[in-house]
């Protein structure tokens, strides 16, 4: 059975699902998804999200605000009351992206400082979203002491090197559909390099559908193409994929798997 860590519900076109979400939820445990992680992108939004997810109970979510989504300085307090939710099992998605928004720079910092301060506040890892900000992404990481909560570097695209002082810090390397895509050769080698023990999976859907479905809406049910892909890759079979995938998950999100 596979785990798609990071995925975004709430924010599919269902009008692609005549049934819903319910449909989602079912074609992804025709394709064995088992289990999903919905992310929080804005703490507007949480709510909403964590009610339209409320019935699935195979399905985490997340609580944060993804630095594009950046407006004000983040409220640290409605934060950590919000992600204090009995289903929350990560704080984010967080961390910087300059590659979209680099003059709100020190607005990314910010909230990136104060959502790990709030991950180690209630004891639950990071996820964490980097582009073009590899060198102060590991810095903050650092200063703050993200390392004591742990976490995952989601959708990586970065370097080899990242992800070993990523790890270094307890960190996972999450790879979505990106790594299908024609000119992914260097991510796939930073794929087949990372421990067992150390990656995920995942979708981000609706974004960056793999092949053979790349320009569709994302779904879960596609991180199979993900698996596969990866047990290629790693010369492991899509059984392997599946099983270390899955036990990295129930680790890092202190989940067992019942």
């Amino acid at each position: 059975m596979f785990i798609d860590s990071h995925c975004h519900l709430d924010r599919l076109k269902l009008s692609e699902f005549p049934g819903g979400i319910r449909e989602v939820i079912e074609l992804a445990s025709e394709a064995r998804v088992s289990r999903m992680l919905c992310v929080s992108v804005t703490l507007d939004e949480f709510e909403n999200m964590a009610a339209v997810t409320q019935p699935y109970s195979h399905v985490d979510i997340s609580c944060g605000t993804h630095p594009l989504n950046q407006g004000d300085e983040i409220d640290i307090e409605r934060l950590a009351q919000l992600a204090d939710h009995s289903r929350v099992v990560a704080i984010g998605e967080t961390g910087l992206d300059y590659f979209y928004a680099p003059e709100t720079k020190q607005v990314q910092q910010d909230s990136f400082r104060k959502h790990i301060k709030v991950a180690k506040q209630l004891n639950k890892p990071l996820i964490i979203h980097t582009r073009d900000a590899r060198q102060d992404t590991l810095d903050i990481m650092r200063e703050e002491g993200a390392e004591q909560v742990g976490g995952v570097l989601h959708c990586f695209t970065e370097s080899w090197e990242m992800a070993e002082q990523a790890m270094q810090m307890g960190f996972y390397i999450s790879f979505s559909g990106i790594v299908t895509f024609k000119t992914a050769s260097d991510l796939r080698a930073v794929a087949a390099k990372v421990p067992d023990d150390r990656f995920l999976i995942e979708t981000d859907a609706p974004y960056l559908a793999p092949v053979p479905h790349r320009g569709k809406q994302n779904q879960p049910s596609f991180v199979v193409h993900v698996a596969e892909l990866l047990a290629d890759v790693r010369g492991q079979t899509i059984e392997q994929i599946a099983e270390l995938s899955s036990a990295n998950y129930y680790r890092l999100f202190h989940k067992t798997n019942t």
